[in-house]
């Protein structure tokens, strides 16, 4: 799909902007399953000042969508309307250690990125973030977490940008943490994150991160074309024993595959669209519901239109 250009009327709005603005910009690059249609706006800010300018200024009558590593992300094929904002690594990509074992760490920077640093600086409490394969920002949107660490365990506040460009800064209680879920308003941004650790040795962290590291990559296709997790685990269940009890081990539709390996993992082959890879998922949610009587809840996002 080919949308209207409107950045020239952007341009008008916002005189001093200083991001990256691009039009009908593709997006299946940005994002792991490599699917999916164009940004009808796709906005990369200078850094947060540029960001809260630029949001301050735009209609509210036009979208704004938020992407980041493109890890936990299926982008429909008919890509999406309004704008895309995109945090990056040279606005949002600092790393500060803090006295008192604490870390300030902008949001475009890979969680696996914040694992290591902290380790290397001798900060305990972060090391699960190695086992997740996506940006901070994304991880307090969704309270991620992976081998018993979840980011409520150690975060102090997140700092953002709302719809009206005002700063927003949240304390862990603010946030509402629980299971995959944050109660921040869905407005926010967030541009980076201050976390509390605890003293630990450097050798002994990454150690337990290269544990975390080997356990991945025996047990989940991270080499394929993947978005990570799909499905939230329900209550008193795992994901992908309920998919492998329904036969949905190795399903396919069009080029769009259930993971021999990891079966909660679904996979691009090659070919696959944005409509395959929703439409396997549709088909493997139906036969959980049908064998197990659970309902499976997705925990990759899905954006656009179809």
């Amino acid at each position: 799909m080919i949308f209207p250009d409107l950045t020239a009327d952007i341009a008008s709005l916002a005189p001093e902007l200083r991001g990256k603005i691009s039009a009908n910009e593709p997006l299946a690059p940005l994002t792991w399953f490599r699917v999916g249609g164009p940004a009808q706006i796709l906005f990369m800010p200078a850094d947060e000042a540029d960001l809260a300018y630029f949001l301050a200024r735009l209609p509210r009558e036009i979208g704004v969508t938020v992407v980041g590593l493109g890890s936990n992300l299926i982008v429909r094929d008919g890509g999406v309307e309004g704008v895309v904002i995109r945090l990056s690594a040279k606005g949002f990509g600092e790393i500060v250690v803090e006295d008192g074992c604490r870390l300030r760490v902008g949001a475009a920077v890979p969680d696996v990125k914040a694992a290591r640093a902290a380790a290397e600086a001798g900060v305990d409490g972060l090391a699960f973030y190695r086992g997740i394969p996506g940006a901070i920002g994304g991880a307090l949107r969704m309270n991620a977490g992976a081998h018993g660490g979840e980011t409520r365990d150690a975060l102090v506040e997140a700092r953002g940008v709302d719809r009206a460009g005002e700063i927003r800064v949240f304390s862990n209680a603010d946030l509402g943490y629980s299971y995959r879920h944050c109660s921040a308003p869905d407005d926010v941004i967030f541009t980076q994150a201050l976390y509390q650790g605890r003293p630990g040795d450097p050798a002994t962290i990454l150690a337990e991160m290269e544990r975390i590291t080997a356990a991945r990559e025996s047990s989940q296709p991270i080499r394929e074309k993947t978005g990570g997790s799909t499905f939230k685990n329900p209550d008193g269940h795992k994901a992908w024993q309920l998919i492998d009890a329904a036969g949905c081990r190795g399903l396919t539709v069009g080029d769009a595959q259930v993971s021999e390996m990891h079966c909660n993992f679904l996979i691009n082959r090659g070919r696959a669209t944005a409509a395959d890879i929703e439409a396997l998922g549709e088909e493997v949610r139906r036969r959980v519901r049908e064998t197990s009587g659970v309902d499976l809840h997705w925990e990759i996002k899905r954006i656009g239109v179809v």
